[in-house]
């Protein structure tokens, strides 16, 4: 049975959640096959011009963005890229703390959102995101290591995030998809009001 993820959107740090809730690998591959499948059940009914839509955000506010971009409205294939290179980059982090390897940085690939102009790119990279995932998780040994912990360089990154070990770590990459999933909704209200389906 998937993972209940309601309890990260209320304030639970992730190693909490990965500990109260006892947390194993069989559920992260539950409740990572059920998010994906999520996000193309909400795109399965979009059409191109939809994917491209720049929908308007008044909070949209992201200091990490590219000049420019600091303020825009994220479309709905920009949060595909972007939830799936967050949710790679966290489970790669956690199979190597799963293996007991200690490992403090980053390992970030983000497919740039530009190039994601179709549906049918929408459903590749979930594809492949998926698959990638999914084969971080099989890389972790039966008995997953639970001490050696992930420390962020950045103090107000681990004050908000605390220790991860492998587990807790790979929690945070779906916890993340989950908080976006809000914002996927949304973004396709605005895109279907712009474009709407012929019936």
């Amino acid at each position: 049975m998937s993972l209940d993820l309601s309890p990260l959107l209320n304030g639970l740090k992730w190693g909490e959640y990965a500990t109260t809730h006892q947390v194993t690998p069989v559920q992260l591959h539950e409740t990572t096959v059920a998010l994906y499948a999520t996000v193309r059940e909400l795109l399965a009914d979009c059409i191109d011009a939809h994917i491209t839509f720049m929908p308007i955000d008044p909070h949209a506010k992201d200091p990490d963005a590219k000049p420019g971009e600091e303020n825009i409205g994220w479309g709905l294939g920009h949060l595909v890229a972007h939830v799936t290179a967050t949710n790679e980059e966290n489970a790669c982090i956690a199979s190597i703390l799963a293996r007991g390897i200690e490992f403090n940085g980053r390992l970030r690939f983000e497919t740039e959102w530009q190039t994601i102009t179709t549906v049918e790119q929408t459903r590749q990279r979930l594809n492949e995101s998926e698959r990638m995932v999914l084969a971080y998780l099989n890389a972790f040994p039966d008995s997953p290591n639970s001490v050696i912990l992930r420390q962020f360089t950045s103090e107000k990154a681990q004050a908000y995030f605390g220790d991860l070990n492998g587990i807790a770590n790979f929690l945070l990459g779906l916890g993340h998809m989950n908080e976006h999933l809000a914002q996927f909704r949304e973004v396709k209200r605005q895109a279907l009001e712009a474009h709407p389906i012929a019936s």
